[in-house]
């Protein structure tokens, strides 16, 4: 009597908690549904990119498609002929950022000061992203994935960068370090108003990782500017030079420039690089392609291609 009456009571229960176990996973399952389907519908949709660096890594990150328009200095993707133009910088046209109607703005932090009150008074959500050293611009992957929804795309992104940028350290891992001196402005045609990466700048740990030493004095925020005699009291090995002058039969000749200055070694001995790439200057994912061009530069030798 026991077993008989026992058995179908136990029975009975077992059939009880499947049914509450199915019901509560078919719940977790729905609202794991409605949890993804709402995270997604909260992505940003419009997204407006005041840098070129944003939009680089906007494009990097597959995020390209949610871009609806970038700034006027923006050059890659080749897509970018497509998209409007925002115009200014700090001065950045809020009129034309509210005619396109974006869920988001994404900007750098020199832009931060001048505009994100701003955009918050206009009711836009905005993104600043810091862009001075190497660690900034690993981050600002990051965070624009992560405000984009596309966080594992980011995550991939940085992990191809630092292999780019382990295996120029490595490749100059055993050769001197020259005393270079990066110039990332100046008046075209002249040695005047030169402006330097310095300590604390992403370009002068690049020139680190290339196999040099970046001998520019400090400034506050990684870039500073000196005159022609310190660049005599330098006397850097290698002149590193980004500046895109004008072009075409009036243009200067980025080297001969540097003439003026003869008795400084790097000029003495040739050894002026003209960086005439425009992503050199753009803390994005391409530091690593930037340092694989300083350390050509530096130390050829290194490389077996090199010319």
């Amino acid at each position: 009597m026991l077993i008989t009456t026992t058995r179908p009571s136990s029975a009975a229960a077992l059939v009880a908690l499947v049914a509450v176990l199915i019901l509560l996973f078919a719940g977790c399952g729905g609202r794991q549904a409605r949890q993804q389907q709402t995270s997604a519908e909260t992505h940003p949709q419009r997204i407006v990119s005041l840098s070129p660096n944003v939009t680089e890594i906007l494009y990097g990150i597959g995020a390209w498609p949610q871009v609806i328009a970038v700034s006027q200095f923006c050059t890659y993707p080749d897509d970018v002929k497509n998209k409007p133009r925002v115009n200014g910088w700090d001065k950045t046209n809020l009129e034309q950022v509210m005619t396109l109607k974006p869920d988001l703005v994404i900007g750098v932090d020199a832009q931060e000061p001048f505009l994100r009150d701003k955009l918050n008074a206009l009711g836009v959500r905005s993104l600043f992203v810091r862009s001075q050293t190497l660690a900034d611009v690993f981050a600002s992957i990051g965070e624009i994935g992560r405000a984009t929804g596309h966080e594992q795309e980011a995550a991939s992104l940085t992990a191809k960068t630092q292999v780019e940028i382990d295996a120029v350290r490595k490749a100059v891992a055993d050769r001197p370090h020259p005393r270079v001196l990066c110039v990332v402005d100046r008046v075209p045609g002249t040695i005047r108003d030169v402006y330097t990466a310095t300590r604390g700048s992403y370009l002068d740990e690049l020139i680190g990782i290339a196999g040099g030493d970046s001998i520019a004095p400090e400034a506050e925020r990684g870039y500073g500017k000196i005159n022609k005699e310190a660049v005599l009291t330098l006397n850097p090995e290698v002149i590193i030079d980004m500046v895109h002058g004008s072009k075409g039969k009036l243009g200067e000749d980025p080297v001969a420039v540097w003439n003026e200055l003869a008795e400084v070694r790097a000029v003495r001995e040739k050894r002026i690089y003209w960086m005439s790439d425009p992503f050199v200057i753009h803390p994005s994912q391409f530091v690593g392609h930037t340092a694989q061009l300083f350390a050509r530069a530096l130390h050829p030798e290194s490389f077996t291609d090199a010319k």
